[in-house]
């Protein structure tokens, strides 16, 4: 057990608020900017006197219930949308835990295109992904397969970005993420309520990325950055009251076992990219997926390639066409990580699995 120490100070000053009511009403009519919605004009009048008070009064979770017996604090207000995907999470992993369950394998696609963007044609990612996919379907897995290109093509689908609890201390990360939906802010529509029970609900999570300037795509950057709270987060929002820092600082000083949500789960990851930065991806993903405890399927589960190197973009399509040899290994990725999850449901485990961690941070 850590000695007690001082609390350490909360260090404030940064953030401006509240934004005044010129620029709050700027912001607040943008929404409505096409002339269609002209002839309401008067109900947004309406709606943005009552969105201003919202806002004034911090209103981030207007519908709440009692906590209950199974929380620290019972009598605690917690948000009903936070208690709907706790519950979801739950499900999931019971699911997950049965060993009736069929093998499931959370398929990610992590371009940001697609043929109903901008560009007008599907990503080469997609078609890696489908490939991976039906193999894995051959080997009995059920696929749920998680597109992130649709954060561009469908209406009002966000995930939106992490806001660094966790570097003020641990228990104020809370799992799932507490710090949305914010209706006081508009900070609405967050996906990832319903992706975090998908990936519990995994035996195996397979990511199928391009490299953006030499980079993670920026959809599958937000949602790691989103589960940070797997990774050692609070499942109980009540010891912090919430997000009250100084009680969460005063918890993780006491001792915190920074609990692995999506531990013992297989991976597989494919990257592939046409100059540079590939395999500098692929190591960044593969140790943040190690870092939460997933379990990598095997020396051929993890591949980096570049397909039409240094040729244009227009043909990369057909570069992919030619290539026999990497549609083969990422076939291959899909096998082995069949083949990891069979494995890992009758007991295998990774030698060192079972030792205690001196840095469980």
């Amino acid at each position: 057990m850590p000695r007690k120490r001082t609390l350490p100070a909360i260090r404030k000053g940064q953030a401006d608020w509240p934004m005044s009511r010129a620029a709050f009403e700027q912001q607040f009519r943008q929404r409505f900017h096409d002339p269609a919605f002209e002839p309401h004009a008067a109900a947004i009048d309406t709606l943005l006197e009552i969105a201003w008070k919202n806002y004034r009064e911090s209103r981030k979770s207007p519908r709440t219930r009692k906590a209950g017996k199974s929380f620290a604090d019972p009598g605690y207000d917690l948000s009903i949308e936070w208690l709907q995907t706790r519950a979801a999470i739950r499900k999931a992993q019971r699911q997950q835990g049965r060993r009736a369950t069929a093998r499931r394998v959370l398929v990610i696609c992590a371009a940001s295109r697609n043929d109903k963007t901008c560009p007008g044609e599907m990503s080469k990612t997609f078609r890696l992904t489908r490939m991976a996919a039906d193999t894995l379907r051959a080997a009995r897995c059920t696929v749920d397969l998680l597109d992130l290109s649709l954060l561009n093509s469908d209406y009002s689908r966000i995930i939106h970005p992490c806001k660094a609890c966790v570097s003020t201390a641990m228990p104020l990360c809370h799992w799932p993420c507490s710090c949305y939906p914010n209706h006081a802010l508009g900070q609405v529509d967050d996906w990832m309520n319903e992706i975090y029970p998908r990936w519990v609900a995994a035996h195996g999570v397979l990511i199928v990325t391009p490299v953006y300037w030499y980079q993670a795509p920026s959809g599958l950057k937000l949602m790691m950055d989103r589960l940070v709270c797997a990774d050692g987060g609070n499942p109980d929002p009540t010891t912090t009251q919430g997000k009250d820092p100084a009680l969460a600082k005063k918890l993780e000083l006491e001792g915190w076992d920074y609990p692995r949500h999506l531990a013992g789960r297989a991976f597989g990851v494919i990257v592939h990219g046409d100059a540079e930065g590939a395999d500098t991806l692929r190591q960044s993903l593969s140790g943040w997926l190690s870092d939460m405890r997933l379990v990598r399927a095997g020396s051929t589960a993890v591949l980096d390639r570049y397909i039409g190197y240094y040729e244009p973009y227009a043909t990369s399509h057909e570069a992919l066409d030619r290539d026999r040899a990497v549609q083969e290994e990422v076939r291959n990725v899909a096998r082995s990580l069949a083949s990891a999850i069979e494995s890992i449901r009758h007991g295998r485990r990774e030698p060192g699995s079972r030792l205690a961690e001196p840095r469980p941070k």
